[in-house]
């Protein structure tokens, strides 16, 4: 039976209303207001709502255009030949304004641990703290995600993945916003962490875990690769007890969720002649002709003493391959304690609040990374994320490369994200003390600067962007731009001369050529025979900020 929606009667009730009222108006303000209210009656009827707050960082967007500059005296190279990773400092909304010139739809995996808004002063917004008292605190919480997410939905690969923390304060509107942004048929998971082991007997109910949301970009591009979202088996689990030529095996239940009468039917026992039907609301994984090839190829078991129901052997070698489905609940990658103790292993003392333990940043990176994959954390507060890249590129081979954005508020971004990562890489603390033999690995140290939203004789904002250009490219292709090997011509004379130049063409590998630059067919010809890879500057890279001020 179909309900009567009387919100919708009573809206549209008022809608009529006004379209009468503005029949008989000709006052231009009059009939904006009116139809401001209108927007207001015909916005969406379900789902997250809140007052919408503007950020100052946001604010200054109208006026200025971030660009990055580089901290050359901060850069790291202990690998050459291997791609650079990035710590981006400054406020994480104007980095993701850049990233997505850069990385739009490159991202491979994203983990974020914001801020909870505890109402503990752990929140800032436009440089005021966020507190209990503040009675626009939680939308002001959303509108300060809203903005960061949606950017980040953009960054992500069409199969990519997003992981976020949470915990009670947050997590029921953070769903909601996710829901809205990702959609809600993208939504993979929740999973819960044992972030604390201890009671905390002062409290009503002691607070032992956190939440982590899983949203993929796109689930049936996600769907694909879902093969591929497994952790590591845990070798202990298998043995060979009856010598199985096929090694290591584990017995799994024969029987599968579901009622199908194909499926159901009586296995007998060879060993006590007992018969066995699948328990209630469960049927056999095969029929009966499929179970007797498995049973005639050693792949039954009746349990450890033989007189069980049966159960489907599991070989190691076969299960490698797919690995192992992960749990909602994670109680095995250690808590807030854990993390604390390694990064006061780092710095010998206490430097930070809540950081995270690099296994389970490591844990999310086996379930949703390639060994080449791009991760980028845009809340990296102490660095966990990096430390988890680093420490699992060593383990397995791999090259994925880290983003890491942070602000520098109580040099936060300086004395510890990147103190963090050259103790991880170098394998030395700041006291010059041994940490770890390292990991090799390098580095690019950015701090997010401005430029004004103007174009006058003496401020050209085309040629004031182009200077910023060699850092995007550094960081969209995970290079150095040396002015040898990889070079970058903005100026047609500058270019002519460095075609004509034999020594720095034997030299010269790559060259990023300013789109407002016609190649000579001698100079094609000229690079194609010195073996000189040819890019072209892209336009989307301050295009936009330009067409404004044109």
């Amino acid at each position: 039976m179909e309900t009567t929606n009387l919100s919708k009667i009573r809206r549209d009730k008022m809608l009529n209303t006004i379209n009468e009222i503005k029949k008989n108006i000709s006052d231009e303000e009059t009939l904006t207001n009116l139809s401001m209210i209108e927007n207001e009656l015909t916005k969406k009827k379900y789902g997250l709502i809140w007052e919408e707050h503007e950020e100052r960082v946001d604010k200054e967007l109208e006026n200025q255009i971030p660009a990055f500059e580089e901290i050359k005296d901060k850069e790291i190279v202990s690998n050459p030949d291997e791609k650079f990773n990035f710590l981006l400092e400054g406020d994480n909304l104007h980095s993701l304004y850049l990233l997505e010139k850069t990385h739009k739809g490159l991202i491979d995996v994203i983990y974020i641990d914001p801020p909870y808004n505890t109402g503990h002063k752990d929140f800032m917004y436009s440089d005021m703290i966020v507190d209990s008292s503040d009675g626009y605190r939680h939308s002001k919480w959303l509108s300060f995600m809203f903005k960061r997410l949606n950017m980040a939905k953009e960054l992500l690969k069409n199969n990519g993945v997003i992981f976020i923390s949470i915990d009670d304060n947050e997590f029921g509107q953070l769903k909601l916003l996710c829901d809205e942004i990702f959609g809600e048929e993208n939504f993979i998971s929740d999973i819960i962490w044992n972030s604390r082991k201890s009671v905390s007997n002062d409290a009503v109910v002691s607070l032992n875990h956190n939440y982590t949301y899983i949203y993929a970009k796109n689930i049936s591009e996600f769907n694909k690769r879902k093969e591929d979202f497994k952790l590591k088996l845990n070798i202990d689990s298998f043995s060979n007890p009856d010598n199985d030529p096929r090694g290591p095996w584990k017995a799994d239940p024969f029987d599968s969720p579901g009622i199908r009468p194909n499926l159901t039917y009586e296995i007998q026992n060879p060993n006590t002649l007992e018969k066995f039907l699948p328990p209630k609301g469960r049927c056999w994984r095969t029929g009966p002709n499929e179970y007797s090839k498995l049973l005639a190829d050693n792949r039954i078991v009746f349990g450890k003493s033989g007189k069980t129901k049966p159960q489907l052997k599991r070989f190691l070698s076969e299960a490698e391959l797919k690995g192992t489905t992960p749990k909602s609940i994670w109680d095995d990658v250690g808590t807030a304690t854990v993390g604390t103790k390694e990064l006061q292993d780092i710095f010998g003392t206490k430097v930070f609040d809540t950081p995270k333990p690099v296994s389970l940043i490591n844990k999310i990176l086996e379930l949703a990374s390639y060994k080449d994959s791009i991760v980028l954390d845009f809340f990296a507060g102490s660095g966990t994320t990096a430390q988890a890249v680093l420490e699992l590129n060593k383990e397995d081979g791999g090259k994925r490369q880290f983003i890491l954005c942070t602000n520098n508020e109580n040099n936060i971004c300086e004395d510890i994200t990147y103190q963090r990562i050259k103790t991880v890489i170098t394998g030395k603390r700041k006291d010059s003390s041994k940490y770890s033999d390292g990991i090799q690995a390098n580095l690019k140290y950015y701090h997010c600067t401005y430029i004004p939203r103007i174009n006058t004789e003496n401020e050209n904002l085309h040629n004031n962007l182009l200077v910023n250009i060699k850092n995007l490219i550094q960081l969209e292709n995970g290079i150095e731009i040396d002015d040898d090997k990889n070079r970058v011509y903005l100026d047609e004379d500058e270019l002519d001369s460095f075609s004509k130049n034999q020594n720095e063409l034997d030299i010269c590998e790559k060259l990023y050529v300013s789109s407002d630059i016609l190649l000579t067919s001698m100079q094609e010809s000229i690079f194609k025979n010195n073996n000189i890879e040819i890019y072209i500057i892209p336009e989307y890279y301050f295009e936009d900020e330009i067409m404004e001020v044109m």
